[in-house]
């Protein structure tokens, strides 16, 4: 078992279009309300309400945090060294006994390793959709499931979609999840290790399913992500690159007891945490986004996937 727990040098914000709101120019006691409004604690208007209430340039720093997806695309849809498409599988158990995603294969015959790419509170939006091309550009068959498709779908904002993802069978939800990952495994273009990785509650899925799918699973990456339950952590097999955000102390509350577990079990895993950086930081719709630290997780993601799924 190998630990690495550093706080890394990453202060660098965001460098957007010109006139745009960076990560530095946003007060903390604004993302603090952000992360309330994202996590579906307060809604949009409240959160609006109370950034209003530390003063107009806070209701302007709150306004600028919505994201921005056309700024999210990095790879296009379009990209020759891809080929992307959405399909159905079926999901016994789930909410609707089916499933929808979105795969993105590397130009080529195959076959590949494969990543799941797991979304957070609100669907398959267009910056996860981002995540599984990048995924697919670095050599991996990359499957990004809409927790969101018994319901019909990521319904084009995210509001809708946290507020959608709510009203779902939560145990189903995490079964749609499952039922994806074996998906991906048995996919024809699958080489047959697989990987997870996933942002926020995409995060916490993927400590879940590190868990639930023992030796099935290959390596997982979780992004701010919500641990694992201690009784379940025994069942993880695959080794767990964890990235955390400097300042997000709900999700990081969860880590010395998470620790403790994987070491209690002999789970082989490595954690950063990113100086400077907000739950979320790997987001390029909005500025949270820290450029910085997110490409040297992104860099540290695709390394340690090629590792451990080759």
């Amino acid at each position: 078992m190998a630990t690495q727990t550093v706080l890394e040098s990453s202060r660098t914000a965001l460098r957007p279009t010109s006139g745009a709101v960076t990560q530095t120019q946003i007060d903390q006691q604004v993302f603090d309300l952000y992360d309330e409004y994202c996590h579906g604690r307060i809604d949009r208007r409240e959160f609006l309400r109370r950034a209003s209430a530390l003063g107009a340039a806070s209701l302007a720093m709150a306004q600028a945090l919505f994201p921005n997806y056309a700024q999210a695309q990095t790879i296009s849809f379009t990209d020759k060294r891809i080929k992307a498409m959405y399909v159905a599988y079926p999901s016994p158990g789930g909410n609707s006994g089916s499933m929808r995603g979105y795969l993105v294969q590397p130009s080529g015959p195959g076959p590949f390793p494969a990543v799941l790419v797991v979304h957070e509170n609100r669907g398959l939006n267009p910056y996860i959709e981002d995540v599984a091309r990048r995924a697919a550009v670095e050599g991996f068959l990359a499957l990004a499931p809409d927790g969101l498709a018994p319901l019909g779908g990521y319904p084009g904002n995210d509001d809708d979609g946290r507020d959608l993802q709510t009203k779902l069978d939560q145990a189903k939800l995490r079964t749609d999840m499952l039922s994806s990952a074996r998906y991906l495994k048995s996919h024809v273009l699958a080489k047959g290790k697989l990987g997870v990785t996933g942002f926020c509650w995409g995060g916490g899925t993927a400590n879940y399913l590190a868990a639930a799918l023992g030796a099935d699973l290959h390596a997982a990456v979780p992004f701010y992500g919500a641990a694992a339950e201690t009784a379940a952590v025994a069942n993880i097999k695959a080794p767990l690159l964890i990235h955390y955000a400097e300042n997000d102390p709900r999700i990081n509350a969860m880590w010395p007891a998470f620790e403790q577990a994987l070491k209690a079990a002999n789970v082989a895993h490595e954690m950063h945490t990113y100086a400077g950086t907000q739950h979320g930081f790997h987001n390029n719709s909005t500025p949270r986004y820290n450029e910085q630290a997110a490409k040297l997780a992104w860099e540290r993601t695709v390394a340690f996937f090629r590792k451990h799924l080759a």
